[in-house]
């Protein structure tokens, strides 16, 4: 028996199902993404678990008793924001410390547990300023603690890095993930972000329409896709010769599937090709080694695992 289960979990709006039929089982400890494009339903699933939303039909149980029967504010699920959502009026520790109090939690113990939590996110030094006086990464890992200091059953994170630039949000991906693994608190993201869930999860859940279109280990889901759409929505895919073929297992050969290179893009540590070729419209991703390459209008030819 998993930690989280999810059962069937339905909601329906009207005659539209935004979640349809979702069965889901989350180990204890394990970091779990919901991810998919816009209307997939992923952030109404973590709703429903969080007890904002009420599922239509379905069943939701966390160590075999069942959540739906248990009023929110009790669940024990500790809940990280897209926007934050801090007191601007309290200083840091007291933003991290107000569930706590709402809880009937000592002031001794209060203290002692937002101290740990802030030095556990790396805050240890900030716990008197005002969200104010803290930049958005920092703001993130305030509102990070507040959640864990309630030593939740479960932690769900809503498109938590989303108001980050690119650098900043790869870097709390690295931090948000050995948080995770140093508590062990069981973790589900939303996001819509293939390399933030790829990054950051044990599992990731690729939904689409309101259901579940493939669930496994990241690598697997990239590199054995399931259907069309979680191929082409965990990252560029070509289709050649009936087969699906990533654009990195792709080389440039002395021989093999010939092709002339319609446009070179150079991206930092790798290239971007797009090959024409017999079979259509290639796109390869070479990376970065210094030496030579192939440029625009030049003739090529193309190899890939399985192809000799």
């Amino acid at each position: 028996m998993a930690f989280l289960e999810l059962e069937t979990l339905t909601k329906s709006f009207g005659s539209h199902n935004a979640v349809d039929g979702l069965t889901l089982g989350v180990e204890k400890g394990e970091f779990v993404a919901l991810l998919g494009p816009s209307g997939c339903g992923k952030t109404t699933t973590l709703q429903m678990i969080a007890g904002f939303v009420e599922p239509t039909s379905g069943a939701i149980r966390l160590g075999g008793k069942d959540l739906l029967a248990i009023k929110p504010a009790r669940r024990g699920l500790g809940i990280v924001f897209q926007s934050y959502a801090l007191f601007p009026h309290m200083t840091v520790a007291e933003n991290v410390g107000f569930g706590l109090e709402m809880q009937g939690v000592s002031a001794a113990e209060r203290k002692t547990r937002v101290g740990e939590t802030l030095e556990l996110v790396g805050l240890g030094a900030f716990a008197s300023r005002f969200p104010r006086q803290m930049s958005g990464g920092q703001q993130q890992r305030v509102a990070l603690a507040r959640a864990l200091v309630i030593r939740p059953q479960i932690l769900l994170l809503d498109e938590p890095l989303s108001n980050l630039d690119a650098k900043l949000r790869e870097g709390m991906q690295i931090e948000l993930r050995q948080i995770q693994r140093t508590v062990g608190t069981t973790t589900i993201l939303v996001t819509h972000d293939q390399a933030e869930a790829m990054a950051l999860s044990d599992r990731i859940v690729v939904m689409n329409q309101g259901k579940a279109e493939q669930i496994g280990p990241p690598h697997e889901a990239y590199e054995r896709p399931a259907t069309a759409f979680v191929a082409n929505f965990l990252g560029k895919t070509n289709l050649v010769n009936g087969a699906s073929v990533r654009p990195e297992r792709i080389s440039f050969a002395p021989a093999g599937l010939a092709g002339t290179v319609r446009t070179r893009i150079f991206q930092g540590n790798h290239w971007l090709y797009q090959v024409d070729t017999a079979s259509g419209l290639v796109t390869v991703i070479r990376q970065n080694t210094g030496e030579a390459m192939p440029g625009e209008g030049d003739a090529v030819h193309l190899v890939w695992e399985g192809r000799a």
